[in-house]
């Protein structure tokens, strides 16, 4: 690349001084040819002078163009290496990232366009990188949800066949919990891809915030009730937003699970709306067991759970969180939990009030 360009370079560059050199000596001899007519002088010094005159200038000319295009090579071969050489380090690390080796990088000098376009490439490393150690994590993390079930079933499938077990009521419902843990995470991946996707959109449209809420804990009555859990509204009459009815169901939903699944039976859980200024504030608070302060900073990860053993016997599979946080940022909010262990866990979320 960097010989193509050097050639290229060179040949433009002597092409237009050699041309821009030719018509000048054209030019000059066309002037002086026309002087010489109109004022004939028969003094042979004078046409002597005017010999060496042209002649003269035609050297001048000459020498300036070998010059020019001496200098032309000298700046051609700068140019050339300053550019040939970042695009030729940025293919290399290229075949690097095909080799699967993430951590080459662009030595970045300057502040032009090269330079930028190998700060680009740095950052699209950086996030492949991450997104590669993602990969690897989520795979890592679904074979060992997967794993529990499937050895749990596959134990009891034995069991039958081998005529161990009598397949009873009660081994069956544990192998319907199995199978139920398993569509289970298989639906919160479905939705998890879905809204990581590059073609997720909302369907937004201006909603009351309350009745939306209000309607979640209609449908959810029977849930508190059945735990002996108290729930709690603290709201204005309405809250406007602009959002997707759907996904901020699905949000307050899944939190409220949450906060009704880890609050004991003689608990509560409050949720409070407020407006303030352009956005409008979810407040989710429960008197659960809480969360330890340093696990909270890892709550939204996921296939992240802060008692795993725990959280599998109630059901959970550390996706729920992850999917809330995509669907609030995909409303340009933000979300944010506190908590305390033995005392409780506040979820806040922030949305925009307009479009």
């Amino acid at each position: 690349m960097k010989k193509k360009l050097l050639w290229t370079f060179i040949t433009v560059a002597s092409v237009m001084v050699a041309l821009a050199s030719v018509i000048y000596l054209i030019e000059m001899h066309h002037h002086v040819s026309m002087y010489q007519k109109k004022f004939p002088l028969p003094n042979s010094h004078q046409i002597y002078y005017d010999y060496h005159f042209e002649q003269a200038i035609i050297q001048s000319t000459v020498w300036t163009a070998i010059g020019t295009i001496f200098l032309a090579v000298l700046v051609s071969y700068y140019i050339a290496n300053r550019i040939s050489s970042p695009l030729t380090e940025m293919r290399h690390v290229a075949e690097q990232m095909i080799k699967g080796n993430w951590e080459s990088r662009v030595k970045v000098k300057g502040n032009d366009e090269v330079a930028n376009l190998g700060e680009a490439l740095n950052v699209l490393t950086s996030q492949l990188q991450e997104h590669e150690v993602l990969r690897q994590h989520l795979t890592s993390d679904i074979a060992h949800e997967l794993r529990t079930p499937l050895a749990t079933l596959k134990s009891h499938m034995e069991a039958f066949e081998d005529g161990v077990w009598k397949p009873t009521p009660e081994r069956i419902h544990s192998c319907q919990e199995e199978l139920d843990r398993l569509i289970h995470l298989v639906g919160d991946l479905e939705q998890l891809t879905k809204v990581e996707s590059p073609g997720f959109s909302l369907k937004c449209k201006e909603e009351n915030l309350v009745d939306i809420v209000k309607q979640i804990f209609i449908s959810m009555e029977a849930n508190f009730k059945r735990k002996q859990v108290r729930w709690k509204l603290e709201a204005p009459h309405q809250a406007i937003v602009w959002v997707d009815r759907n996904r901020m169901s699905q949000i307050i939903i899944n939190l409220l699970t949450n906060a009704l699944t880890y609050t004991p039976s003689g608990g509560i859980v409050t949720i409070s709306i407020i407006i303030i200024e352009k956005k409008v504030k979810i407040i989710i608070q429960d008197t659960g067991i809480g969360i330890p302060d340093a696990e909270l900073a890892r709550v939204f990860e996921r296939f992240y759970r802060v008692d795993k053993s725990r959280s599998r016997k109630l059901g959970g599979n550390g996706i729920g969180l992850a999917i809330v946080k995509k669907l609030v940022e995909a409303h340009k909010g933000i979300i944010r939990i506190e908590s305390k262990v033995g005392e409780g866990t506040s979820v806040t979320i922030s949305i925009p009030t307009a479009k």
